[in-house]
């Protein structure tokens, strides 16, 4: 099937820097072939990653002139000719390619329709466009790689944040006690989510609360979404054999205190990777009402730069979606 429209806006960048760099342009409008389909964008959201690549932080691997974005909510308007599992007209929700392919700040999305679910039916676009890259990064972190289990011991650093909100209701639905900290306004909000001790990082000390609500033993997994000095003060507060998830790139080799090796802990570096199967699972959760999304803000994609500026900032509950209208 074939789109009547020639041109799509998009915002785009043709240099790494601030947020100026972010320009509205017309371009070509995308074409399927294959497997590929075509997506008109309800909405999307901004990420951490969005700003590190605008920054450059991500090198040659990020090919400008770029169109930054890695959430999509929105609805199939055309198909590649080997495309089979969805038709135009389908509502569908996915994370699009970092590395490789063009992102979703724009009014179409060129995808490859093995990486695309079905929106979740009881949400919105604005809504669903929250979840893709924040619920894939918890799902990577704490499913696939620390393989939380029933009975455990999760501490999860900034549990209000895009991803933390989502971790902690997946922790919580794998049979785990979940400890994370916030800031002091989010107490409630994260106590919502499931969260079962929480930890004003700015007024306590998490490695002592934690040592003393175990009663020394520590806990069976770490998510780390901060880095920095807290994942290295979070080691104190691992039980031998631990399994910490990071997502947070400024973590070497020379930074990592002896007890990484004494404790016999597993350091799992995690770069969210694209895939239906995931949203699938997040969506049935979705729809049972067991896991929500979190937004903090609904702005247009026109006041992208905006956007980033808030995220940068600091202070964001869960996610801010941009709708593309």
């Amino acid at each position: 099937m074939k789109t009547a429209v020639k041109t799509m806006k998009a915002m785009v960048i043709t240099s790494f820097g601030d947020t100026k760099v972010l320009k509205a342009e017309e371009l070509p409008m995308p074409k399927p072939k294959d497997r590929e389909l075509l997506v008109k964008v309800y909405a999307t959201s901004v990420n951490p990653v969005d700003c590190k690549i605008r920054k450059g932080m991500f090198g040659d691997l990020i090919k400008i002139p770029a169109i930054l974005g890695f959430d999509v909510s929105g609805v199939v308007v055309a198909t590649g000719e080997k495309a089979s599992d969805f038709k135009a007209g389908d509502e569908v929700y996915y994370l699009p390619r970092i590395v490789g392919w063009q992102g979703s700040y724009a009014e179409y999305h060129l995808v490859e329709e093995s990486i695309v679910s079905k929106k979740p039916s009881n949400l919105s676009h604005t809504e669903a466009a929250s979840i893709p890259l924040a619920g894939s990064t918890a799902w990577d972190a704490l499913i696939e790689r620390a393989k939380v289990q029933i009975g455990e011991t999760v501490l999860i650093h900034a549990g209000a944040g895009g991803v933390g909100a989502l971790a902690i209701q997946l922790a919580k639905l794998c049979g785990a006690y979940v400890f994370t900290t916030c800031s002091d306004y989010n107490i409630d909000l994260v106590k919502e989510l499931g969260a079962d001790v929480v930890i004003d990082y700015k007024e306590d000390d998490f490695v002592e609360i934690i040592k003393e609500e175990t009663n020394g033993k520590g806990v069976d997994v770490i998510f780390d979404t901060v880095g920095g000095a807290t994942f290295i003060k979070s080691i104190e507060t691992a039980k031998p054999f631990c399994r910490i998830a990071s997502i947070v790139r400024d973590i070497t080799e020379t930074s990592m205190p002896p007890e990484l090796y004494s404790k016999n802990i597993s350091l799992h570096f995690v770069f969210v990777q694209s895939s239906r199967y995931k949203l699938d699972m997040i969506r049935n959760l979705i729809e049972k009402k067991q896991v929500r999304p979190v937004i903090d803000s609904v702005m247009l994609l026109k006041d992208v730069a905006q956007a980033h500026k808030k995220l940068e900032n600091g202070g964001v509950r869960g996610k801010i979606v941009l709708e593309v209208v």
